[in-house]
């Protein structure tokens, strides 16, 4: 059902996506990009967050390292954890059960020598992507509703879940849609030839459908 050799309209693979899918759960619809840039230069590195317009259909359990005078606004905002010195403690003993971390800019400095653990599970705070701030309540609220933190790999690769197949196709083409537009605004200046060069959505098990790259590069 899916034409290796053809490259898709949003639309269209949304809605094909849903026909090639047979596994017994709600697979996550999935969206790689492939990026003209050198990651290994500073000035070409491409992170970012974006708020998906439908969210990404699944609770986001999320930590708020911060100072006593911040906790009831955090918890208020529906933070699942809330705290500093217990849960840093924990963190060095291995736990990492959240999928968002924020935290105000005056506790960096304990979170920053937490950088080995959460650094390669994506867990790290960043003030780039909102997640280091002292409008905690703002950050949790935002992240619970659907907000993404994505960034460019070693090989130049963008990928990020944008929901679930569940999803009317609609609803899936608008998020992809919302997280793709992004890319394109993070363009670094120092970025030369193409800059999108291939996009593939897919779910967690099925074939990867290729997007037509051209329409995001102009």
């Amino acid at each position: 059902m899916v034409d290796q050799n053809k490259t898709y309209d949003l639309i269209d693979a949304a809605a094909l996506l849903k026909k090639v899918t047979f596994a017994k759960f709600d697979e996550s619809v999935d969206v790689n990009v492939r990026l003209g840039v050198d990651p290994r230069k500073a000035d070409q590195m491409v992170r970012g967050s974006v708020k998906l317009p439908h969210g990404i259909g699944k609770s986001v359990r999320v930590l708020v390292l911060c100072t006593p005078d911040k906790e009831a606004e955090a918890t208020e905002a529906g933070a699942d954890f809330v705290g500093l010195d217990d849960y840093i403690e924990k963190i060095k003993q291995g736990w990492t059960d959240v999928d968002v971390i924020v935290c105000t800019p005056n506790v960096m400095g304990k979170v920053g020598a937490l950088g080995r653990i959460l650094g390669p599970r994506g867990l790290m705070p960043n003030p780039k992507t909102g997640t280091v701030t002292l409008e905690v309540g703002k950050a949790v609220i935002e992240t619970k509703a659907g907000k993404i933190d994505f960034k460019v790999d070693k090989t130049g690769i963008v990928h990020t879940s944008v929901g679930r197949v569940s999803f009317d196709a609609d609803k899936i083409a608008d998020n992809a849609k919302e997280f793709l537009s992004t890319i394109v605004k993070l363009k670094p200046s120092s970025a030369k030839g193409v800059y999108v060069k291939s996009i593939h959505i897919s779910t967690t098990m099925s074939p990867g459908i290729k997007l037509d790259a051209s329409k995001f590069n102009n």
